[in-house]
């Protein structure tokens, strides 16, 4: 047992598993601190990984070298790929997991990671030195239980801990989670330190007891019939024996028995001062927004295979817990509900994240990283990924080494952590697919071509996961090559592209060609050409390779264009600002700009150009003083 690590990471949850995982990996001696060892990476809402531009970033981050993708798959109970309706930049991977295994897994995980110590107790108070020159640096906490750690660098993790304070209707409870005690001492103690604080909310709903539900009743909601997964790494498989999730539905009767409690709602008579999300408004919050509406459309979630717990996606609620039974039992197939716990609300303590940053390391005290709810963000996802790469870049500045930040154009995280640093959040930030300007880039299917080569130059991608990527790539781009190298004749291919409801050809054409029509695809296109099918047996190119190979050939316009976009705006994020420049020196700046270019300190014009309140003709006279 020692009391010295290198870095000590505050907090278990999603953010604070991927950063432990990452920087112990990495070969830094690691301490995860937790007040409950039982619940590492709890899913304290919903128990689902993924989703809307969420399932792209745990494709990256599994791309990265981290572990939530490998942990989804080899828990899931469903699987479906979202928005496939749709082009390729907008397909989601959503998994329903079991609850319980997803952080049973987790701790099996850690727990077996060299360099990794675990230690069950509860953070009170940071530690610094002040050095007679620069900002003052992280040396150590204290926990509750009167133990003193020394590290050169903490990652603080603590989601909705931080004084946190619970709403149930008129009863208040402290607590981060139900059934959790809340954290106390630490943003009291950054507060000294200069870091803004503020609040934000979030919500539950209640979980129900699936032996009182009447299945037969509710529209069944079914995994995808030939499941996909996450991880790209070959030790996992897709889900097997998917579990059903179900629709329902409220009515006008159940939103007048929901109404008749609003003057009880914390959320309403001024109890709750946090920010709740817009995103993923309560119950409450619907109503009152689409008062028109006399229906919600909720999901019905399993929570495990050895379980009858159920969670209700989309019926969050604070209301006093009478008010959620009575409604609830006004859903059709809900008449004989039992609950196993009423919803509730949580206002918890969040840091501005303009006071970050790239690498989440904080402004004001060296080798002190922020990731998850604390910078105010929402979701397992965003969190995860904040984590990872706070615990790269912690573990990275402790070796001298230049941190690791991620491109817009390269990643949905570099979008994220972008828009944290730069824009700050005036609400939980969740990450959606029209944040990013580069869509057709970021697709999920080609996350590991994007990020793992970069994974294996920081160390978290194995030898092994690498061979496999290079193997998927040389597949990839021979079935390109092929698709781009074949004619195809009028006599083989006319009757087949009848039968997909598109044009006859008049003339001979190359496959790549045949391929960019939307009615065409290589699983179809076999059927009628045996030679390439042969081709694709042979080499033994799989499902994935395959898709990714189509979408290329299918979107190679829309991608070059993208990426020469992207190219013309990197021009501005070379051209660097010095971190102590004074704005307010600058008359031409506009005031509001001279103001909001000091509070965040961009380190680069492109981020400058980024902020709101910066003008297009701010970027200009910035373009001139530093070079155009």
């Amino acid at each position: 047992m020692t009391l010295d690590y290198d870095i000590v990471v505050i907090g278990a949850g999603h953010a604070g598993c991927e950063a432990a995982a990452a920087a112990a990996r990495l070969g830094s001696r690691t301490l995860l601190l937790t007040m409950d060892m039982t619940k590492m990476a709890s899913m304290s809402c919903n128990p689902a990984v993924g989703g809307v531009a969420k399932g792209q970033i745990v494709r990256e981050i599994d791309a990265l070298g981290g572990e939530m993708g490998r942990i989804t798959d080899r828990t899931s109970v469903q699987f479906r790929m979202l928005n496939k309706s749709k082009g390729a930049a907008m397909w989601s991977p959503r998994a329903q997991c079991d609850k319980t295994r997803f952080s049973e897994e987790w701790r099996r995980v850690l727990e077996n990671i060299p360099n990794l110590s675990i230690w069950q107790d509860a953070a009170s108070q940071l530690l610094f030195d002040t050095p007679a020159e620069g900002r003052p640096r992280i040396c150590g906490l204290r926990t509750r239980m009167g133990v003193e750690f020394t590290c050169r660098a903490v990652v603080l993790t603590a989601g909705t801990f931080l004084d946190g304070l619970m709403h149930c209707g008129e009863a208040h409870a402290e607590g981060g989670r139900a059934g959790d005690a809340a954290s106390h001492g630490i943003t009291e103690c950054l507060r000294t330190m200069g870091f803004e604080t503020g609040r934000m909310k979030t919500g539950t709903p209640a979980r129900l007891d699936a032996r009182s539900i009447r299945f037969d009743l509710l529209e069944p909601q079914f995994g995808d019939e030939n499941p996909g997964k996450f991880s790209f790494s070959p030790d996992t498989e897709p889900v097997r024996d998917q579990m059903p999730c179900y629709l329902v539905y409220t009515s006008p009767e159940v939103h007048a028995i929901l109404r008749s409690g609003f003057d009880r709602s914390p959320l309403f008579n001024g109890t709750i001062h946090g920010i709740g999300p817009r995103y993923c408004p309560s119950i409450e919050d619907k109503l009152r927004t689409f008062a028109d509406k006399d229906q919600h459309q909720l999901f019905l979630e399993p929570e495990g295979r050895s379980t009858n717990e159920y969670y209700l996606n989309g019926f969050s609620s604070s209301l006093p817990w009478e008010i959620q039974w009575e409604a609830l039992h006004k859903i059709r197939g809900f008449e004989h509900l039992q609950i196993y716990r009423p919803g509730y609300a949580i206002e918890y303590d969040y840091f501005p994240p303009t006071q970050l940053h790239h690498s989440l390391e904080t402004k004001l005290v060296a080798g002190l990283f922020f990731a998850g709810q604390v910078n105010g963000t929402t979701g397992y996802e965003e969190a995860a990924a904040q984590g990872l790469m706070a615990g790269i870049n912690a573990h990275r500045k402790l070796k001298g080494e230049e941190a690791v930040v991620l491109k817009r154009d390269e990643a949905y995280i570099g979008v994220l952590i972008d828009d944290l640093v730069t824009k700050g959040v005036d609400e939980p930030y969740r990450m959606f697919t029209s944040r990013a300007e580069y869509r057709i880039l970021l697709r999920q299917d080609n996350a590991d071509a994007r990020l793992t080569p970069k994974g294996h130059e920081i160390g978290l991608v194995s030898e092994e996961q690498y061979a496999h990527f290079v193997k998927k790539n040389s597949l990839v781009e021979s079935l390109v090559a092929y698709a781009h190298g074949q004619s195809v004749k009028i006599s083989e291919i006319n009757d087949y592209l009848k039968s997909v409801g598109t044009d006859p050809l008049t003339q001979g054409k190359k496959m790549y060609e045949l391929l960019m029509r939307n009615q065409v695809t290589f699983g179809t296109l076999q059927d009628a050409l045996p030679r390439l099918r042969r081709f694709i047996e042979e080499r033994g190119i799989d499902r994935e390779a395959i898709e990714e190979a189509e979408i290329q050939i299918k979107y190679k316009g829309y991608i070059e264009r993208e990426k020469f976009i992207a190219a013309k705006l990197h021009r501005l994020e070379n051209i660097a600002i010095p971190a102590d420049f004074d704005f307010f020196s600058m008359n031409s700046l506009t005031i509001e700009a001279r103001q909001k270019l000091s509070r965040i300190r961009p380190a680069t014009i492109g981020q400058a150009s980024r902020i709101p309140g910066v003008s297009p003709a701010d970027v200009n006279v910035l373009l001139i003083k530093f070079g155009r």
